[in-house]
């Protein structure tokens, strides 16, 4: 079968499934609700300034916010969706089509980069809005976002569909996806320089995107005088885009097989005493 077939249908369900999310109202809210928290942090920092230097404390939290959003959407919304769905027996129609698994991975990733997209997009001109130097950002950076944004999704989201298709429940791809989530958060710099951490944590951090999912995106919002207060003092924008488009192709080479072999234990006997300890549990 032709392979192009089902990219071309995973990009049509993710398109119908992002239009379909725009006029559902409990989407909307916690789009809203989210946005509506990181705006109000921006705007209580925008007359702040990080201590001993002249750079905005707002500007500064912006690309962190972008990146965690990004990293959120990619490593724990692809697990648990994945996990919820195949309980709601959405995978195994999915396995009833000829590589049904691979554009369900690209469904999954346009529906991730439309919707995620949006966010960003409300970010930035709120940023706009409220901010005093964001419009001083060259092209250079604004063409930048966008790439790092699709290419950290990219580095992020299959591995989220594998730890998905281990698990066994939604709420175990939770917790399998929280915890370590949190762990990289915690020592990958993404809120603040790497450099303030242990020395020992500087190596660990860079084995994964984490980390330079948010150097990415600081070096693309950033003025050129923040980049003193990373690793080596640059922005080593190579080494972003290598190691995250590792990261990519890794993750995409090997979700789909690692999603194939899960759907083949998919049946409709094995949905349906899933379906009723479910019930059991809830009465």
């Amino acid at each position: 079968m032709n392979r192009l077939n089902p990219v071309l249908l995973g990009l049509r369900r993710g398109r119908i499934e992002m239009a379909q999310s725009l006029t559902t109202r409990t989407d909307q809210v916690w789009l809203v609700l989210m946005n509506g928290i990181f705006i109000t942090v921006l705007w209580f920092q925008r007359d702040a300034t990080i201590p001993g230097t002249d750079i905005s404390l707002a500007l500064a939290t912006l690309p962190s916010l972008i990146g965690m959003n990004v990293f959120a959407t990619g490593w724990m919304g692809a697990a648990q969706q994945l996990a919820v769905e195949r309980e709601d027996g959405t995978l195994l129609r999915a396995k009833s089509t000829p590589d049904g698994m691979l554009g369900y991975l690209v469904a999954r990733v346009t529906f991730g980069v439309l919707n995620t997209g949006l966010g960003i997009l409300v970010f930035v001109v709120a940023g706009f809005l409220i901010l005093d130097g964001l419009g001083d950002v060259p092209v250079t950076g604004w063409l930048q976002l966008p790439a790092i944004f699709v290419l950290g999704l990219l580095a992020t989201l299959p591995w989220g569909a594998i730890i998905g298709s281990l698990v066994k429940s939604s709420q175990a791809g939770f917790g399998l996806s929280f915890l370590p989530a949190a762990g990289l958060i915690a020592i990958s710099g993404i809120f603040y320089p790497i450099s303030g951490l242990p020395g020992w944590l500087h190596p660990v951090a860079q084995v994964f995107p984490t980390y330079w999912l948010g150097l990415g995106m600081r070096a693309a919002l950033s003025p050129d005088a923040a980049a003193a207060a990373e690793i080596g003092g640059s922005w080593r924008h190579l080494e972003t885009f290598a190691v995250l488009g590792v990261w990519a192709l890794v993750g995409l080479a090997i979700a789909p097989r690692i999603m194939r072999r899960m759907a083949q234990r998919e049946s409709g006997s094995v949905l349906e005493e899933r379906r009723q300890r479910a019930m059991q549990f809830g009465n």
